[in-house]
């Protein structure tokens, strides 16, 4: 009796540690997303009720309300940067998913071989190319002097262009570079899609029609809808807060030719230094964030039956 007491006992504790143990495993990662995802955005949130401005530290901050929010929304400013943002956005995402796809479509052929598998590889390159990086070979490509965009009009008898000094220039060449970077990560997850389709499936309608048109339509579309809206939310949230590129090619010039609205909150938090109007922008930013989020999903998103 005494031995199987004992034995009982000696159970509990292993029995104790077993349902802890997923915790354990979990916890530094859930630690990490409170110290660099929620507690920020708490912080911004408390920080957009109140007017604190890092050169008057002694002043502390002071509880104003909503009068943040409505210097934001009565701001010209910040509405023509929003627009810009806007506007790029409808300007590389329609390049971005026609690319993307048709990139996907090819390597999705039969055949190719090895070529097939370097090209997914090479794929990976721009993405993992880091945002000022890529700033950086941008204004090396669309240099006035010694630039490649320019030597290439050269060859086609058009003069050079000086790309980053003017305001068309300037946006075609942050929005080249968007497209060069986040193509391939469009037409990776339109692959993902496409090898979701069932191959009976498929090869029955490639035998029925011979139209691609209706192929893709009717057979690969349906798969290719949640990729579609996970590519829609990622790549919007992307664009909102796109900084470190525009501002390595541009600095949102020339004028504000390229001050996108994550250009102008930077210029107001760490330039006049107004934390809780910046704070103001960057929570108004995450709100439209969640509501195109919620409306690619209502819109766009089907299961897969």
């Amino acid at each position: 009796m005494a031995s199987a007491s004992i034995s009982s006992t000696s159970q509990k504790p292993n029995r104790g540690y077993r349902r802890w143990t997923p915790f354990w495993f979990l916890a530094p990662s859930v630690f990490v997303l409170l110290g660099i995802g929620i507690y920020p955005t708490i912080y911004a949130v408390i920080t957009s009720f109140q007017q604190f401005n890092l050169t008057r530290p002694r002043d502390g901050a002071e509880f104003i309300g909503f009068d943040n929010y409505v210097t934001v929304l009565t701001d010209e400013t910040f509405l023509n940067s929003l627009g810009l943002t806007a506007r790029f956005f409808l300007t590389v995402m329609p390049f971005q998913l026609a690319f993307g796809l048709a990139i996907a479509l090819l390597l999705h052929r039969p055949g190719w071989g090895f070529l097939r598998s370097l090209t997914r590889v090479s794929l990976v390159i721009p993405l993992s190319t880091t945002y000022a990086v890529v700033g950086l070979i941008g204004r090396l490509i669309f240099n006035r002097d010694f630039g490649v965009a320019n030597q290439f009009l050269d060859t086609i008898g058009i003069g050079g262009f000086d790309w980053l000094g003017s305001t068309t220039g300037a946006f075609i060449a942050i929005a080249a570079m968007e497209v060069w970077q986040w193509t391939p990560f469009c037409a990776l997850i339109f692959l993902a899609g496409l090898s979701m389709v069932p191959v009976e499936i498929e090869e029955a309608a490639r035998l029925e029609t011979p139209s691609k048109w209706s192929l893709l339509r009717h057979v690969q579309l349906p798969y290719l809808l949640p990729g579609l809206t996970a590519v829609l939310i990622l790549r919007s949230a992307d664009i909102l807060k796109l900084f470190d590129m525009v501002f390595v090619m541009t600095r949102g010039g020339p004028g504000a030719a390229t001050d996108l609205i994550s250009i102008y909150i930077q210029r107001v938090g760490f330039r006049v230094f107004d934390m809780g109007v910046a704070s103001a922008q960057a929570i108004l930013l995450l709100i439209i964030t969640i509501i195109l989020s919620r409306l690619y999903i209502k819109l766009i998103y089907r299961e897969i039956e």
